[in-house]
C-alpha cells in the first residue's frame, strides 16, 4: 500500500452491477468487489451497497477516513438523497444513501455526479498536469487551472473544475448540460443528438440495411472497416454527432473559458467524430448585417493531432515597452484554449477525483 496517504472507499454505480473498491494516494489497495445492483429491489439492492463496502474493508490493514464515489441522478449530492432514477427503478421519492452509509460505517459519506468526479481527476491528476507540462517544456507563460469536462455515453454528462476546485453552483446543479439547446431540433435537450442511443437512431435512419439493429460499438466497428454493414452510414451518424457536439461545446467554451477535455464510452470514437466537431469550433457566426464573425473568442486546438499540440505550446507572447517609461511588458497575443481526451481513462479518472474530493472536504473540516 501507499503508506502515508489516508484510504478512501469508493463505489462504481452501474445499472446492471456495482463495483466496490479502495484508494489510498493515487493507488487502488483492495481487490475490487463485485454485487449485482438489484434496482428492482431497493431494500436488496441497498443491503448489497452496505455488503460491497463491509467486504473492501474487511481487505484493509487500517480503517479508511471516508466513503466517497459517483452515483446516478437526479439527486440532493450534498445531503447524500438520491432521486428517482431511471436505471434503479426502486429509488423513488427521495433515498437518504449518504446518511444511511454514515450510519452503518460512522465514517463521512461523499456523493457526487460522475461528471463532476471525471472532470476533478483529470484536473489533478490527468488532462491539465498533462498540457500544462506540454507548455511548460515549451516555455510558454500560460498555465492553467481551469477545466470543463464532458463525459459521452448513454447520456451527456459534465462538469466544471475552478482554480482547482470542483465548481457544483448554488443548488449543487452546475453544468446539466444535456439539457442545453439541440442544434437539431430546437424544441429538444442536446442528448437527444450527444448519446448511444443517438448514433443508433442517426445509422438506422441513413443506413440501407435499416432493419438490422446495431448497437454504438458495431455501428463504431461499421465505420471503421472492422465489421460489415453500412459503413457510409455509420461514418454519417459520427459525424453528425460531431456537428452537435461542436455547437454544443461552442457555447459551454464561450461561458467557461477552460480547456476541454471529453471522456465517457463514446470518446473512443474521438477520431471518427472529431473533425465536424472542430469545424463548428473553428467556425463563424453572422450579424442581422450578414457580417461574418468567429464563433469563438479564443481559438481551440485538437491536442490529439500533434501538429495541433504543438501549436497550442506554443509560446505566443511578446514583448511591448511601457509607453513613457523604459520598462517592457508581456502581450500574449492569442487567445487559446485545447480540448483531447481522457489521459486516465473514465473510469479512474472518477474515482481519483472521488478520492480527491473526499481529502480536500476531510481537510475543510479538520478531520485529516
Amino acid at each position: 500500500m501507499a503508506k502515508g496517504f489516508p484510504i478512501v472507499i469508493t463505489l462504481d454505480a452501474g445499472g446492471t452491477n456495482s463495483v466496490f473498491s479502495a484508494i489510498q494516494g493515487s493507488k487502488e489497495v483492495a481487490t475490487p468487489v463485485i454485487q449485482p445492483s438489484q434496482g428492482h429491489d431497493l431494500e436488496l439492492c441497498l443491503r448489497n451497497i452496505i455488503d460491497g463496502f463491509r467486504r473492501v474493508i474487511d481487505q484493509l490493514e487500517e480503517k479508511p477516513v471516508a466513503i466517497s464515489f459517483a452515483f446516478p441522478g437526479p439527486a440532493d449530492y450534498r445531503n447524500g438523497i438520491i432521486g428517482d432514477l431511471g436505471n434503479l427503478p426502486g429509488f423513488r421519492g427521495g433515498v437518504a444513501l449518504g446518511p444511511m452509509l454514515e450510519e452503518q460505517f460512522q465514517i463521512p459519506v461523499y456523493i457526487n455526479n460522475d461528471g463532476d468526479l471525471f472532470t476533478l481527476g483529470e484536473a489533478i491528476y490527468g488532462f491539465l498536469p498533462f498540457i500544462n507540462s506540454e507548455l511548460q517544456k515549451n516555455s510558454s507563460s500560460l498555465k492553467f487551472s481551469n477545466l470543463f469536462g464532458v463525459t459521452l455515453g448513454t447520456g451527456l454528462g459534465g462538469g466544471l473544475v475552478h482554480n482547482g476546485k470542483l465548481y457544483t453552483g448554488d443548488n449543487g446543479a452546475a453544468t446539466e448540460i444535456w439539457l442545453l439547446n439541440n442544434p437539431f431540433r430546437g424544441n429538444s435537450y442536446a442528448e437527444e443528438s450527444l448519446s448511444a442511443r443517438a448514433i443508433v437512431r442517426e445509422y438506422m435512419a441513413n443506413s440501407k440495411n435499416s432493419y438490422e439493429k446495431q448497437t454504438p460499438f458495431d455501428i463504431y466497428q461499421i465505420a471503421k472497416g472492422l465489421k460489415p454493414g453500412d459503413q457510409e452510414a455509420a461514418l454519417k451518424a459520427f459525424q453528425t454527432f460531431g456537428t452537435a457536439l461542436g455547437d454544443v461545446l461552442s457555447q459551454i467554451i464561450s461561458i467557461v473559458d477552460a480547456p476541454v477535455v471529453i471522456g465517457g464510452g463514446l470518446s473512443n470514437a474521438y477520431d471518427l467524430f472529431a473533425t465536424t466537431m472542430m469545424q463548428q469550433l473553428h467556425g463563424s457566426c453572422f450579424s442581422f448585417t450578414n457580417t461574418p464573425r468567429k464563433r469563438l473568442v479564443i481559438d481551440v486546438y485538437n491536442i490529439e493531432e500533434h501538429q495541433s499540440l504543438v501549436k497550442f505550446a506554443t509560446n505566443t507572447t511578446t514583448i511591448v515597452k511601457v509607453p513613457f517609461s523604459n520598462k517592457t511588458a508581456g502581450y500574449n497575443i492569442e487567445k487559446k484554449i485545447c480540448m483531447g481526451t481522457s489521459k486516465l481513462g473514465t473510469s479512474k479518472a472518477v474515482w481519483l477525483g472521488a478520492y480527491a474530493f473526499a481529502i480536500e472536504k476531510l481537510q475543510q473540516s479538520g478531520h485529516l
